[in-house]
């Protein structure tokens, strides 16, 4: 304990203390609990991503009874509406939710999509859908702040990178849920049952406790300290007083750097033209570009139409069926190995392995081109594919290579950098910008997400699949040499010890932060404490 009061007090400014915690299941637990909760909103979020799936083929071609038909020019719209309100649901999340706090804001973005679905299930005409689809749209946007910042906030950095990552895992199974659900359910009885994963998410989050961060910001102290009793296993105020009088240091650090005066709104601006939240922007945003450029994004969203272009040895729906299920196993990938192999070899993996595999699927399609064996595969195929018309497909021996490649291509990516810049919104922005930053960022995402199937048509009509591919290959490859240079490793790492790489006070460490271990002497103090190590502010002397 004497070194390290010394060690304290030889960096004062840094207000850094070991808490007396120990890693042991009692304290991971309950932010896995938290987390979990949390999770059950992205979970219905992806429901409302997976739902159009089954949606549109059922009003183009409806059974009867069905009072909808709807035509192809308003089918259109259904698969973008959404796509579109999100970005500004995104941007406006942080000034919407920031006020009311991460635990009630992740229940009231609960409200848009319980409409939403009974809009769905009543609908009576193409507005009801549109506006069903906008509500999805807002309030999927809405929920990115106080989703990605409560993760940020609650848990401690050895187990953080892993559970930020389960939160992209969680909306690729509730996409996956809805394929499911219409296999056995009519689409309408498929959006009441949503609903019951909407009301349980707002019951379960009555159980967890808000962020102690945000607590803090309040000046709600003791409400605060109940917090970090619960999150850190359940156990004693004196075991949680070090992280607690660390977290309220950190806020009258900010409010001193300020003043006791409430920010002008030049003030707030300027938050955002700093280097702090600058650098950090550019490198979520350019995550976001390579991981939605990687050739996933248009893969799924146009699977069946390109399993059916390039002949796929099985059939289209169920080769969208092993997709998804590959986009799962790659997500849970990440989450079990995050924390030993920290972010940036999963990134370099999982963005050179994609670009690899773009390069292989546009040399096979060039290649048998070149040679007129797959003279028949033209736009007017990748075209009838979309709208749901047999193309005039010719026996292929060799159509199992570019199938595999993209089922590689799925499980790939989501071992890294499809999840890379969800986890890394909630950790690179400072304390005064995180909420906002996340909102902007998310938006970011988004916007390059319609983009991608944006420009997909154009780019196949014009380059070709081989060019397309080509192009995505390109992107992933010169990718995984710019975040070589750019990403720091911030698995294990300190909130502040980030928010200090990137304004520039001190370069993080490119190694996984490990605790060390404590002497016999400290371990039985800490036990009687019933804490754990690593705390949202631990000493990390790896970034010294």
């Amino acid at each position: 304990m004497g070194r390290m009061a010394s060690a304290a007090k030889e960096n004062p400014s840094d207000q850094m203390y070991h808490y007396g915690y120990q890693k042991d299941f009692r304290t991971a637990l309950p932010q896995f609990l938290a987390v979990s909760v949390k999770n059950l909103l992205l979970l219905s979020y992806g429901m409302t991503l997976g739902f159009p799936t089954i949606l549109i083929p059922a009003v183009q071609s409806p059974k009867e009874g069905e009072i909808l038909h709807l035509q192809a020019s308003e089918i259109s719209w259904i698969s973008s509406i959404n796509l579109i309100v999100v970005p500004i649901g995104c941007a406006l999340s942080g000034v919407v939710t920031t006020p009311v706090g991460r635990r009630r804001a992740m229940q009231m973005v609960n409200v848009p999509f319980f409409i939403a679905w009974l809009m769905f299930h009543f609908s009576a005409n193409v507005g009801h859908l549109y506006g069903a689809l906008f509500l999805t749209g807002l309030a999927g946007g809405l929920l990115e702040a106080p989703v990605l910042t409560y993760v940020a906030e609650i848990t401690q950095p050895h187990i953080r990178g892993a559970l930020a990552a389960t939160s992209s895992m969680c909306i690729i199974i509730g996409v996956f849920t809805q394929f499911l659900f219409g296999l056995f359910m009519y689409w309408r009885t498929v959006a009441l049952v949503n609903i019951i994963f909407t009301v349980i998410a707002v019951l379960a989050l009555f159980f967890v406790p808000e962020s102690p961060h945000w607590l803090v910001s309040r000046k709600r102290i003791e409400d605060a300290r109940k917090s970090l009793q619960w999150l850190r296993g359940w156990t004693n105020p004196e075991a949680v007083a070090g992280e607690l009088k660390d977290i309220q240091a950190l806020f009258k650090r900010k409010k001193a750097e300020t003043g006791d005066q409430e920010e002008t709104l030049s003030e707030k601006i300027s938050l955002y033209l700093d280097r702090s939240f600058l650098v950090p922007f550019f490198l979520v945003s350019y995550t976001f570009f390579v991981g939605h450029f990687s050739g996933m994004t248009t893969l799924q969203t146009y699977a069946v139409s390109i399993f059916q272009m390039l002949e796929a040895p099985i059939d289209k729906y169920y080769a969208t069926l092993i997709l998804g299920i590959l986009q799962i196993f790659g997500s849970g990938v990440c989450v079990v190995l995050v924390h030993y192999t920290g972010k940036r070899p999963l990134t370099f993996f999982s963005t050179a392995a994609a670009g690899v595999c773009c390069v292989l699927v546009a040399g096979y399609d060039g290649y048998f081109k070149t040679h007129d064996v797959l003279n028949k595969t033209t736009w007017d195929n990748v075209h009838n594919a979309t709208i749901g018309v047999n193309s005039n497909n010719f026996d292929n021996p060799y159509s199992w290579i570019p199938t595999t490649l993209l089922m590689l291509l799925a499980l790939v990516t989501h071992t890294g950098i499809r999840l890379l810049p969800w986890i890394l919104i909630g950790e690179v922005f400072s304390a005064k910008t995180r909420s906002g930053a996340a909102g902007l960022s998310s938006a970011i995402g988004y916007v390059f997400g319609f983009l991608t199937n944006k420009m997909y048509i154009t780019m196949v009509d014009k380059l070709s699949i081989w060019g397309t591919y080509g192009s995505y290959g390109f992107i992933c490859l010169t990718g995984c040499i710019v975040l070589y240079f750019i990403l720091p490793e911030t698995e294990g790492k300190k909130l502040n010890d980030i928010e200090n790489h990137f304004t520039g006070v001190k370069h993080l460490t490119k190694g996984v932060y490990r605790s060390k271990k404590n002497n016999r002497t400290e371990i039985s103090r800490m036990r009687d404490l019933k804490g754990t190590t690593n705390p949202t502010f631990e000493r990390d002397n790896t970034d010294l």
